[in-house]
């Protein structure tokens, strides 16, 4: 017999399907809102940090899916206060801009996993729906240079609970500098 957490049509094996969809790329949104309809959630959708906080405040869902970098804000908030309401709840953090401190501090704040754009549904749903520890292989290539310079800069600015200016302060860098690094995708 299958396990019905691979099947993509199958009913979800747990007792509460609410989830919480947070994504301000709507093509993105509207697509995984399908995809993980169905997969038997019952998705609720927030474009930004304010109406993902406004839906948690309603209704706290059992499981969400959050991306990271939002136009009003830090997907993260959205995580902590979900955790707050209801800490039962398995959130994912998804984003385009991963880094080890942010997957630290979203792990500290409650997500059960940190995913990388672009996820697909079936990806979501297996890590919403694991149970128990899961061993993570070791990468078969260290980090280049520039990817070390990029986790550290990443750790201090998460150390200055996201304060540009201090950030650049500690690192002895032009803050406008430290602001275009921070806007660029992590190197390889």
């Amino acid at each position: 017999m299958q396990d019905t957490a691979t099947l993509p049509n199958a009913p979800l094996p747990v007792a509460d399907t609410t989830l919480l969809l947070v994504d301000d790329d709507k093509p993105f949104l509207q697509r995984m809102t399908r995809a993980l309809d169905q997969r038997g959630f019952k998705v609720t959708t927030a474009e930004g940090v304010a109406e993902g906080l406004a839906a948690v405040e309603r209704s706290a869902p059992a499981h969400a899916v959050v991306d990271m970098r939002l136009g009003d804000g830090n997907g993260l908030d959205v995580v902590a206060a979900l955790q707050r309401k209801r800490q039962d709840a398995r959130a994912i953090v998804l984003t385009g801009y991963g880094n080890i401190a942010t997957a630290v501090t979203a792990v500290k704040l409650g997500a059960v996993d940190y995913l990388a754009k672009p996820a697909d549904a079936d990806e979501v749903t297996a890590v919403l729906l694991q149970s128990g520890e899961v061993k993570v292989e070791m990468p078969e290539n260290p980090m280049s240079a520039d990817r070390v310079r990029w986790e550290h800069i990443q750790r201090i600015y998460e150390m200055c609970d996201r304060n540009v200016s201090e950030t650049a302060r500690r690192l002895s860098m032009h803050r406008r500098t430290l602001q275009r690094i921070l806007a660029k995708r992590a190197p390889r």
